[in-house]
């Protein structure tokens, strides 16, 4: 059991990160696409770098147990944010399930912030583990 329990923590964190990843680089793929989406909700289309550097550098630093804690209390601040800008109308039941999923990713990379990165992480590095 403690093997699996040493493997299951990169393996969460990959999976939990792996979206914002390729979310991150799919909004450079579609640039101006997303930069409007953005503005029509509202949110500045100049804040679309800072959403790219959110989502994928933070992804990416979830994944590789980097600075874990803060860049998963980042990417959970990120998904309530999202949650509540682009998911909040409580009448379409599509857009009740992704704010639900935001708000259960969120609590995902809370138990990251709470227990650090686990085995297999950059964070450990000089622990020597």
């Amino acid at each position: 059991m403690q093997q699996i329990e040493k493997l299951a923590m990169p393996a969460g964190r990959a999976l939990i990160a792996l979206m914002f990843v390729m979310s991150g680089l799919g909004k450079i793929a579609d640039y101006a696409g997303t930069q409007g989406y953005m503005e029509m909700m509202g949110v500045p289309g100049a804040l679309l770098p800072l959403v790219i550097l959110t989502e994928a550098g933070g992804g990416l630093a979830v994944i590789l147990g980097w600075q874990t804690k803060l860049a998963a209390l980042a990417l959970a601040g990120f998904s309530l944010i999202s949650a509540v800008i682009f998911h909040a109308d409580f009448g379409d039941q599509t857009q009740m399930i992704m704010l639900l999923k935001n708000i259960s990713i969120a609590g995902g990379f809370l138990f990251l912030v709470a227990n650090g990165a686990g085995a297999y992480a950059l964070d450990n590095r000089h622990k020597g583990a």
